[in-house]
């Protein structure tokens, strides 16, 4: 079954990669979409405008923790294909406040599995077979890497953030159904997501924001963490990819080939700032190192060899071109991001919640 043709339930879909994922599912794969999205502060349907007249999609608001609301959902829009990205996503966010990550990732992704395991044994035993559940997680499961190495599809689990604990076991549910109960689910695990519609808390966006407004550039520590830095675009081509071709019960890598130091970042995100609108001063000067985040990891990785190998999926972007990309769709829609920086996040830090006396590190 290819993509045209498919009816694909997309949970989180107002958030950043699962917006950029419907977009792509029906601008270029003429899909038909449900978006199911709670609209938690970092649910944006102004993401959707692009296809939300277009008569193959629909939302629905809607918590995948609601066991009825996710039944009467598959019963009403009958999915050939469930991709879920429906996730609490910000580890300084889950420091300050780990219990509804553990609710929304662990117990909402129990629900929906229950709800699309009901669903898919009452298919006809040809839609049975041709029904996939696709789970969307994170590089951060794996934990920390030492300066060699990547992560693989059997790297073990390490994680060490309430946000990468929450995601592990959501991921160890969702191989639990397959295997007890043969729903055919998929996992992908990527590495860090950048592009057009970010919710201006992560990194590169909240760099490029402050850039722009003469603000501190803030760098965790002293900048020399490590991430592996993935398209938007192109993850979403990647998610497609594996819901049609990707083989069940199987987990594929997906990461943009570009592993930079958070320093390294910022630094290129000044330079290209300053190329289209120089300032007083060069952006660099603004740049402040900051107290590291609790329980940091040093270093991402992926080893993408067997999306490549297998699906034949590349990312398209480099860093560079992804960036300059990136910066010029914020530059173009100010009025995106400036109703975000004058209501729902103003660029504060978060993750300051305070270490209890008994359980800080020495």
């Amino acid at each position: 079954m290819g993509c045209e043709t498919m009816r694909v339930m997309v949970t989180g879909g107002a958030g950043f990669i699962g917006s950029a994922l419907v977009r792509r599912l029906i601008g270029a794969g003429g899909a038909s979409v449900l978006n199911v999205d709670k609209l938690t502060y970092a649910g944006n349907l102004d993401s959707l405008k692009p296809v939300s007249d277009d008569p193959r999609y629909r939302f629905e608001r809607a918590d995948i923790c609601d066991r009825a609301a996710m039944d009467g959902l598959f019963r009403s829009f009958q999915p050939d294909c469930v991709m879920h990205l429906a996730a609490e996503s910000h580890v300084d966010r889950s420091i300050d406040g780990p219990a509804a990550f553990i609710d929304t990732n662990i117990g909402g992704t129990y629900t929906l599995l229950e709800s699309a395991r009901d669903y898919w044994l009452a298919l006809s035993p040809a839609r049975r077979e041709g029904f996939r559940f696709l789970h969307v997680s994170t590089d951060e499961v794996y934990g920390s890497l030492g300066p060699q190495g990547k992560f693989t599809e059997e790297t073990p689990y390490a994680p060490s953030s309430p946000y990468s604990a929450s995601k592990a076991a959501s991921d160890h549910l969702v191989r639990a159904w397959q295997h007890t109960y043969g729903l055919p689910t998929l996992i992908t695990n990527c590495s860090n997501n950048y592009g057009p519609y970010q919710f201006p808390e992560k990194l590169i966006p909240l760099m490029i924001l402050n850039g722009l407004e003469g603000r501190q550039l803030p760098i965790y520590g002293a900048g020399e963490n490590v991430r592996d830095w993935l398209y938007v675009d192109d993850h979403a081509e990647a998610l497609v990819t594996v819901a049609v071709r990707g083989t069940v019960g199987e987990t594929y890598n997906i990461g943009g080939d570009a592993e930079l130091r958070n320093i390294e970042v910022v630094r290129l995100i000044c330079d290209l700032l300053d190329a289209r609108l120089p300032g007083d001063r060069p952006r660099r000067e603004l740049i402040a190192f900051v107290d590291d985040r609790p329980g940091h990891d040093a270093r991402y990785a992926m080893d993408t060899a067997k999306i490549a190998t297998e699906l034949g999926w590349q990312p398209t972007q480099t860093f560079r071109s992804g960036l300059e990309r990136t910066i010029d769709w914020y530059l173009e829609n100010r009025s995106w991001w400036e109703a975000i920086r004058t209501g729902r996040y103003a660029g504060e830090r978060l993750g300051l919640r305070p270490v209890s006396s008994a359980t800080a590190e020495p």
